[in-house]
């Protein structure tokens, strides 16, 4: 199988495409071959995705772009709707989009807590539901975007943490569910890749408390920096692949080997 044709006539869905790892991966995915519909919230970022996808596609497809907020259920279901009415099937599925805020069991809020499970959780939980079905019949997989967080316990977090740990449970249960319908499910565990997501929502950084955090993970990752988003893209296609097609209920670190480490 030639690699530019690995996705040949498959279609894939990836939420939080507008930047970071969603954005490479619909870029990765297009250089396969795949039919992509990429959301966001950014319509403006994801109609230049769009643009580079269809640019380095082989067969230059454009992709479905469908503007959505994984917190409002009729979004949710105008993107499963979407994707359905124009390419008639659904053999990927990507829940990339989350939030990521900054908070202790001291300085937290519900309000806090709800946007952060809501979107990194229920989100996802309503989305894979309705795409399930889809997937079914084309003995399709999904690809969760966890976290290292999901996986090892960190301060200043909280809710981010326990948002992640619920979307490895998520992706261990639903491969269970699944497997014996033909439909795999994991999720790639990023430690700290560079694409800016620390400094967005609230408690976030200022770009000297950025750079300082990236300087930090020298020492917090095995391979001595962080990641960037296209070394967590390739294994997100590599997960989807049919190199991948005995791996289902797996939680797979792409972090420079922080999952690992302990403090000495």
């Amino acid at each position: 199988m030639q690699v530019s044709t690995m996705f040949l006539d498959k279609v894939v869905l990836i939420t939080g495409a507008s930047s970071g790892i969603g954005a490479d991966t619909a870029i990765e995915f297009s250089k396969l071959g795949a039919h992509l519909v990429i959301t966001g919230r950014n319509k403006e970022n994801l109609d230049k995705i769009s643009k580079q996808c269809e640019d380095i596609s082989p067969r230059q497809l454009k992709p479905i772009v469908v503007i959505a907020d994984m917190n409002k259920e009729n979004d949710v279901e105008n993107i499963i709707k979407t994707t359905l009415n124009h390419y008639k099937k659904l053999d990927v599925l990507v829940n990339n989009a989350g939030i990521l805020e900054a908070g202790t069991i001291e300085t937290t809020t519900l309000a806090q807590y709800d946007r952060v499970i809501n979107t990194n959780v229920r989100g996802p939980y309503h989305l894979t539901m309705l795409a399930v079905p889809h997937l079914i019949e084309t003995k399709g997989n999904i690809v969760n975007v966890s976290s290292v967080t999901g996986l090892r316990s960190f301060p200043n977090v909280l809710a981010y943490c326990m948002s992640k740990s619920a979307l490895d449970q998520f992706t261990r249960c639903v491969a269970l569910e699944l497997g014996s319908k033909g439909v795999r499910v994991n999720a790639v565990n990023p430690g700290v890749i560079t694409t800016g997501i620390h400094k967005k929502g609230e408690g976030s950084m200022n770009e000297e408390q950025y750079a300082v955090f990236l300087k930090k993970c020298a020492e917090t990752h095995a391979l001595g920096r962080p990641g960037d988003a296209k070394e967590v893209a390739s294994v997100i296609v590599f997960l989807a692949s049919e190199a991948a097609s005995n791996i289902t209920g797996a939680t797979l670190p792409v972090d420079g080997g922080r999952h690992a480490m302990c403090p000495r």
